[in-house]
């Protein structure tokens, strides 16, 4: 797994000895953020289950202000703060070592607001859905803020919540990245 755009473009990211971690790979990462790309600049970022920190990290390669890296696994946690440190960015980035319910609620009531939010969860497990109806539910997101979640292709997401609405899902293989936003843009 690389850095593929920005400042820190090449940088090989520290990775897992075990398969626990599922990591998105380059096209797909490609992919998103040639989408997403307007957003990132000056932006918030949230990564959840963010396992290495591939997405929140590339977001700082691309001039992210600030990324929230969330993960309840101490291996991903102590792999974050390695990559972070090796790659100058730890001003940037602050780890939440927590499940992602929690910290959606602590980020929410600390008043941050994401320009971005992206999630990784293990796949088939319900756990972007949860995830995404807290969200739904909550201020975390910003008006004109965006969330991206991969997913197994055969795991269905919302169309339309309370205030979200899926406005693109893209297909690579067994895996899909559904794109939302807020239904009413301020």
């Amino acid at each position: 797994m690389r850095i593929i755009a920005g400042k820190a473009r090449g940088y090989r990211l520290i990775t897992p000895k075990d398969f626990k971690i599922r990591p998105t790979s380059d096209r797909v990462k490609e992919s998103i953020f040639n989408i997403i790309q307007n957003y990132i600049i000056d932006g918030i970022v949230i990564d959840l289950f963010a396992g290495t920190g591939s997405l929140g990290l590339e977001a700082l390669s691309r001039n992210a202000e600030k990324v929230y890296f969330v993960d309840k696994d101490k291996d991903s946690i102590d792999i974050i703060k390695q990559n972070l440190s090796k790659m100058n960015l730890l001003a940037k980035g602050e780890i939440i070592h927590a499940d992602v319910i929690s910290a959606i609620n602590n980020l929410t009531e600390k008043k941050v607001q994401a320009d971005i939010i992206f999630m990784d969860p293990p796949y088939n497990k319900g756990l972007g859905n949860a995830a995404l109806e807290d969200i739904d539910t909550s201020e975390l997101l910003a008006p004109s803020g965006r969330i991206i979640i991969e997913h197994d292709k055969s795991e269905d997401m919302p169309i339309e919540m309370n205030k979200l609405h899926q406005f693109r899902r893209k297909d690579y293989g067994n895996t899909s990245v559904s794109f939302y936003k807020q239904k009413e843009e301020i």
